[in-house]
């Protein structure tokens, strides 16, 4: 295993691991935008107002993004146990 293969693993991992949680991290922080535009029109200062919108709606996307998610995952994973017998010298 040289050195470019580990640099190439790794980046792979870490496009992976944003790619999965973009979508995620996104809706949390559009919803959180909103709420507190929400709470500054209306000057609620409740600090717990946004958690309950903000896991309801990271369900939601979990649930709609689940599958392409899960197909990601399963594709990085592949691809890496198939490069195994590679590895071997």
């Amino acid at each position: 295993m040289t050195q470019d293969f580990v640099i190439y693993l790794g980046k792979e991992a870490v496009y992976t691991i944003l790619l999965l949680s973009g979508p995620l991290l996104g809706v949390s922080l559009l919803v959180g935008l909103i709420i507190s535009i929400f709470q500054a029109t209306t000057q609620i200062q409740e600090q717990t107002l946004t958690f309950v919108p903000k896991i309801a709606m990271v369900f939601i996307s979990l649930i709609i993004f689940g599958p392409w998610m899960l197909n990601l995952l399963v594709a990085f994973t592949t691809n890496l146990f198939s490069m195994i017998p590679h590895l071997i010298f």
